[in-house]
């Protein structure tokens, strides 16, 4: 148990991703893409960190040396595996259908992600599988919830080509032009302003929802 708690820590590391990767190569990185957007238990691995560092990576390395990973198969090879992923997701949803909000919580399962993604999805409908790309959990849970809802398989195709494309080629150019300016230096910080804003929607959500249920709780008293 300490060490699966140990590999997830370093996952969110970006001195973890690159021992990861120069232990395991690409192969990690793909695993990873497919596991937080196809699987639901996948839902704790990073997402945005984990592909801003591989586009450092592919600019130098963390302590300055050569780039261990070549910024174009990088690209090609994760925007298939986030494709396939939320493919895969989408079609678990379908088959699974709505007895998953039934399903009771487990290490590996939480109704409220499951919950919280079918209320983003009825809020945008087709572009929350573009939207969720960018926000952690719901770039889990969104196209799984997609199927449920049995959405159109060719509308949730264009979306997720677009929205995989997108939010892997963004991520990954922003790391890569970062580390070969002198912000490069910085890539601690600004992996933490990354994942800050990617997660700034859910912070809004939450104070909205508190914000509009104060009202009510006043009244009452």
């Amino acid at each position: 148990m300490q060490e699966l708690f140990d590999l997830i820590t370093n996952l969110h590391t970006p001195e973890g991703i690159e021992a990861l990767i120069r232990s395991g190569g690409l192969a990690v990185l793909i695993a990873i893409v497919f596991a937080e957007t196809g699987l639901l238990v996948g839902f704790f691995l990073p997402g945005d960190s984990l592909l801003v560092t591989a586009g450092v990576l592919c600019s130098r390395s963390l302590s300055g040396g050569e780039p261990i990973l070549n910024i174009w198969t990088v690209n090609l090879t994760l925007m298939a595996a986030a494709v396939i992923g939320d493919q895969v997701g989408f079609l678990l949803g379908r088959k699974t259908g709505p007895k998953i909000f039934d399903k009771p919580d487990n290490r590996f399962f939480k109704k409220k992600y499951a919950l919280e993604a079918h209320a983003f999805y009825e809020k945008h409908g087709g572009k929350a599988i573009i939207l969720a790309r960018f926000v952690p959990i719901m770039r889990t849970f969104v196209p799984f919830i997609a199927g449920v809802a049995d959405m159109s398989y060719r509308r949730f195709v264009t979306f997720n080509v677009f929205g995989g494309i997108g939010w892997v080629l963004s991520m990954t150019m922003l790391g890569y032009f970062l580390g070969r300016s002198p912000w490069g230096e910085k890539i601690h910080l600004i992996i933490l302003v990354v994942v800050f804003v990617s997660i700034l929607p859910m912070i809004v959500g939450i104070a909205k929802r508190l914000l509009s249920g104060a009202p009510k709780a006043n009244s009452a008293l």
